[in-house]
């Protein structure tokens, strides 16, 4: 039996329940829900960039919404808030679509 200790959507245990199969789960309390969360966003993250078509992309790209998402419920930041910051901090500063790299800067 595979051992995978990690943190996963609501309805995975559904879905295995589903195929046949029997499993363990827990329920993890508030620090250690944080910390597999962010273990979690470095495991989707590493998974998109090793994303070889676009929809895998995409699907890894939607991971790390999700996760985004839970890790701002722990600090009531809901998405809409998130995408308000984002927003603004576009019109002030831009987005990256123009490619730009900074060599240097003269002091």
């Amino acid at each position: 039996m595979p051992t995978y200790n990690k943190l996963v959507r609501n309805r995975i245990p559904e879905i295995i329940k589903n195929s046949g199969k029997s499993f363990q789960t827990k329920t993890l309390d508030g620090p250690t829900y944080e910390s597999e969360l962010k273990t979690k966003l470095q495991e989707e993250l590493n998974e998109l960039l090793h994303a070889e078509s676009r929809q895998e992309r995409l699907e890894e790209m939607a991971d790390l919404l999700e996760v985004v998402y839970a890790l701002g419920k722990l600090e009531e930041i809901e998405p809409a808030e998130l995408e308000s910051v984002r927003k603004q901090k576009r019109a002030e500063r831009g987005g990256f679509e123009d490619r730009i790299l900074l060599i240097d800067v003269e002091e």
